[in-house]
């Protein structure tokens, strides 16, 4: 399993039982549902029981927060050069999802290690609010951010303004991720690196649907298409139960037809009070050799 690392004064999971997250978001301590968590404490973290705010779910979907004292509408946490403006949305999250720095982290690094005159062009399919379109334009790309949802991508742009790259070449783009990539193909546009971080269900800007299972072998088809002639890299993320680490390595060696290092692992984040790892995900790596 491959551990996203974070300096504690931004993101740290302190502890983790029946059912719940506890974790601190710069400072402020919140309790999250994760359904993962399928043990109890029977020494608990201290703070379960001075918590800011909790997540709780609804029996008929979605949920609401309980504030148990005042909390800003927004504040920052930074990672290295990069800064992000995180708050409570109406379906748990907090805008950021923290073990993608996992995928953050070996993107900017082959961009950087990369040999060449031009700049690295970078696709960021389900963009969500751009932790690694700023990762990737940190790095030196350009990347184009694509995400169904105005006000996701409209966060992003802040993000991109608070860790000072406004500047660097990025296209904003509202759209489904379907469609983005058909008017792609047909207008014959390449990239040397894509990313994708797709839902396990969802809907398009005009009610499209989504399911990963039915749909991501085709897309996968398509993302190929999309590949420059000498590409550097594809990174493939899923929360998705069923979407495995082998079932995803066979996915890309049945669609990207090229030569490449495929590889795909676990990643999570360190419970601080066991030091064990909880699993948050999937991903899944081709690096292509002949990038140039």
């Amino acid at each position: 399993m491959k551990i996203a690392n974070w300096d504690k004064n931004s993101y740290v999971l302190l502890d983790s039982a029946g059912g719940e997250r506890l974790e601190q978001w710069g400072g402020r301590t919140l309790i999250r549902p994760d359904p993962q968590v399928l043990w109890r404490n029977d020494s608990p973290h201290a703070l379960w029981d001075s918590a800011d705010a909790r997540y709780i779910r609804s029996d008929k979907g979605g949920g609401r927060w309980e504030y148990y004292r005042q909390l800003p509408e927004q504040w920052r946490i930074t990672r290295g050069e990069l800064t992000f403006i995180i708050k409570p949305t109406g379906f748990k999250h907090m805008g950021l999802f923290p073990e993608q720095a996992v995928n953050w982290d070996i993107c900017s690094d082959l961009i950087r290690n990369a040999v060449t005159e031009k700049p690295v062009k970078i696709l960021n399919l389900f963009a969500y609010t751009g932790g690694a379109t700023l990762a990737a334009a940190s790095a030196g790309a350009s990347v184009c951010h694509v995400d169904a949802v105005k006000s996701v991508v409209d966060w992003a742009k802040e993000n991109a303004a608070a860790s000072g790259l406004r500047d660097k070449p990025i296209r904003w783009i509202v759209d489904d991720a379907g469609k983005f990539i058909e008017r792609e193909i047909r207008r014959g546009n390449k990239y040397d690196g894509i990313i994708l971080d797709p839902p396990s269900f969802g809907r398009g800007t005009n009610g499209e649907l989504w399911k990963l299972e039915d749909s991501l072998y085709d897309m996968m088809l398509q993302i190929s298409r999309l590949l420059s002639d000498a590409p550097l890299f594809v990174l493939l993320n899923s929360y998705t139960t069923g979407l495995s680490p082998s079932v995803m390595s066979y996915l890309f060696n049945m669609t990207l037809n090229r030569k490449a290092d495929i590889s795909a692992v676990e990643i999570g984040l360190t419970v601080e009070r066991t030091g064990l790892p909880l699993p948050a995900g999937h991903s899944a790596y081709a690096v292509f050799k002949d990038y140039k």
